[in-house]
C-alpha cells in the first residue's frame, strides 16, 4: 500500500466517517496530504505528534478508544451491529483498515512514501497490538452500560439551545454523605433501579422543606448508577419546551435518563405549565421506557396561587384551579422530604461530623447546633453541614 492508496483508504470511511473529524486523526490526514506533495513532511508529522501526544505516545489505543467511541450511524440507530448485509459488509471492511491504520509505525510511513530520511528529526510514535474489530464488538456488548460518543465520556448533562452539553466536572456527591432521609431516598432509588432495568419507572416529584437533600438525592444517585448506564440530563424551566425534541433524540439510546428539573415551581399563566404537563402525561406520543422525569420543589402544590387569582372573575374558577393542582398528580412518584425533628437532626449531624473532621463532645457538639439551627431559620441537613464546615475550620459559632 501507497501514501495514495492509505489517504484513500481512510477517506472512504463511512461508518467511522465522524474519526476523520478527530484533531490527532485530522492532523494524521494532512500529514498523509504533504508526504504525498512531497513538501512540508516534517513539520506536518510533527504537528501529527504534537496532539498525539498531548494524550498518549501509544496511536494504536488512542485510534481505537476513538473508534470504540464514535458516535457512529449504526449505534444511533440502537444497532452498534447492523443486521443489513451491506452495512455488515461495510463495517468488517472499516474495522479491518482502522486495525491496519492503528498498527502504522513513523518507519513504515515514511517509508511508504521514500522519505526515510525525515525520520532523523523526528521521535517515532508507539504502536501496540489490537484487534479493532473484536474490541469493537465488546464494546457493542456494553453499549446499554457505557454508551458511545459523549455518553461513554460523560454522564451529566446540561441543555443549551435543544444540544446536550457535558459536564466535565459534575458534582461529586455520594449516597454514603447524606446520613437520613434513608427511608425516603430508598423509594428514589427503587424507582430507579426500575429504569434502569427497564421494567417502568415512574416519573418522580421529590417535594419538601429546604435544605433536606432532595437535589443531593438525585445528584448522588446520578453518580451512583453511572457505571450501570444512567445518565442525568439537568434541564432548566424556560427549557421544558425542547424536552419533546430531546426525550425523542435519547428514546433511541441504549442508555437510560434521568431528566433532572430542580426547584420546580410556576406562576398562574405560565406557559412551561402546559409544556410539562404533557410531558409527563397527556402526549400524543408515548413515554420513552428510558427516559424518567425527576423534579424536586419546595411547593406540594407547584403553581403558585393568589388570594386575586381565587377572586377573579373567571366563570370556571374550580375549574382552572383543578389543573393548577393537578399537575403534581401527574407524577406517579412523589417523595416527600421533611424538616428534621431534634432526634433526627442530632443523627444527621453526628453522622457527618467525621466527614468535616470534627471531634468533640457529643452533647456539646449537638447543642452548638442546635443553638446554630435557631439562628439559621431551622434544622435541616445542609443547616448541619454548613455548622461543621464552620465549626471544623475554627470560625466560632
Amino acid at each position: 500500500m501507497n501514501i495514495r492508496e492509505l489517504s484513500n483508504h481512510l477517506e472512504s470511511l463511512v461508518i467511522f466517517r465522524a474519526v476523520l473529524d478527530d484533531a490527532v486523526v485530522a492532523r494524521l490526514r494532512t500529514a498523509l496530504g504533504a508526504l504525498e506533495a512531497g513538501e512540508g513532511t516534517v513539520g506536518a508529522l510533527a504537528d501529527f505528534e504534537s496532539a498525539l501526544f498531548a494524550h498518549t505516545c501509544d496511536w494504536t489505543q488512542y485510534l481505537l478508544e476513538t473508534v470504540l467511541e464514535d458516535e457512529n450511524l449504526c449505534v444511533r440507530r440502537r444497532s452498534p451491529l447492523p443486521s443489513e448485509p451491506a452495512l455488515r459488509a461495510c463495517l468488517a471492511r472499516e474495522l479491518d483498515f482502522l486495525t491496519e491504520l492503528g498498527a502504522l509505525t513513523l518507519s513504515r510511513l515514511l517509508a511508504m512514501a521514500g522519505k526515510e530520511e525525515a525520520g532523523q528529526f523526528l521521535t517515532p510514535w508507539e504502536v501496540s497490538h489490537a484487534d479493532f474489530a473484536a474490541a469493537y464488538e465488546a464494546r457493542a456488548a456494553q453499549a446499554g452500560h457505557r454508551g458511545y460518543g459523549m455518553f461513554a465520556k460523560y454522564h451529566v448533562f446540561t441543555v443549551s439551545d435543544g444540544a446536550l452539553v457535558p459536564v466535565r466536572c459534575p458534582d461529586s456527591q455520594t449516597l454514603s454523605e447524606l446520613p437520613g432521609y434513608e427511608r425516603e431516598r430508598e423509594k428514589v432509588i427503587s424507582n430507579t433501579r426500575a429504569l434502569l432495568a427497564g421494567t417502568g419507572a415512574a416519573n418522580v416529584l421529590l417535594y419538601g422543606d429546604a435544605g433536606t437533600g432532595k437535589s443531593s438525592t438525585v445528584k448522588a444517585i446520578a453518580n451512583a448508577f453511572a457505571p450501570e448506564g444512567l445518565r442525568l440530563v439537568e434541564v432548566k424551566k424556560h427549557q421544558l419546551y425542547q424536552i419533546p425534541a430531546l426525550m425523542d433524540e435519547l428514546s433511541r439510546n441504549p442508555l437510560k435518563f434521568i431528566l433532572f428539573i430542580d426547584d420546580l415551581s410556576f406562576t398562574a399563566g405560565d406557559d412551561n405549565f402546559a409544556a410539562l404537563k404533557a410531558i409527563l402525561e397527556g402526549s400524543v406520543s408515548g413515554s420513552p421506557r428510558n427516559i424518567a422525569v425527576y423534579a424536586t420543589s419546595n411547593r406540594r402544590h407547584l403553581v403558585k396561587e393568589t388570594f386575586t387569582d381565587r377572586d377573579g372573575d373567571e366563570l370556571y374558577a374550580a375549574d382552572t384551579r383543578q389543573e393548577m393542582m393537578s399537575l403534581a398528580a401527574r407524577f406517579g412518584l412523589t417523595v416527600t422530604f421533611l424538616r428534621p425533628e431534634k432526634q433526627r437532626f442530632r443523627e444527621i449531624l453526628l453522622a457527618l461530623a467525621p466527614q468535616y473532621g470534627v471531634d468533640c463532645p457529643e452533647e456539646q457538639l449537638v447543642e452548638r447546633a442546635e443553638a446554630f439551627a435557631l439562628r439559621s431559620g431551622g434544622r435541616s441537613p445542609r443547616v448541619a453541614r454548613q455548622f461543621l464546615q464552620l465549626y471544623g475550620s475554627g470560625v466560632t459559632v
